[in-house]
């Protein structure tokens, strides 16, 4: 039986304490595509009370805004990202894949011959 080993990495970043990682990340993402906080909590099976910890924790942290919000009315409210948060998961993302394929190609190199055959 051949067994195919990887890497699995998970990218967080701390400051005074942890304040983004695959988390934070995943649910910012899902606001995009929601343009709301309740209905992304909702598509990862999150309370919203839990999600609205979450990004106001995350915004303490970081110094600013993750989302913008409108309230109800006569069009329903909604939440899209700040620019800042934006800027934030654009690079989150593009360092997350750098270092992905950085650890693909190091584990490749250490472990060939002993779990790649």
């Amino acid at each position: 039986m051949d067994k195919k080993f990887r890497p699995v990495l998970s990218v967080r970043i701390f400051g005074e304490g942890k304040c983004f990682g695959p988390g934070v990340a995943e649910l910012l993402r899902r606001v995009q595509k929601e343009k709301s906080l309740r209905a992304a909590a909702i598509s990862i099976s999150m309370a919203y009370s839990k999600a609205w910890k979450v990004i106001k924790n995350a915004e303490a942290d970081l110094g600013f805004k993750l989302l913008v919000s409108t309230t109800g009315g006569k069009n329903g409210g909604g939440a899209v990202l700040s620019p800042e948060a934006e800027r934030l998961l654009a690079a989150y993302d593009a360092y997350c894949d750098a270092v992905g394929s950085f650890a693909a190609e190091e584990f490749a190199r250490r472990f060939d011959g002993i779990l790649q055959k």
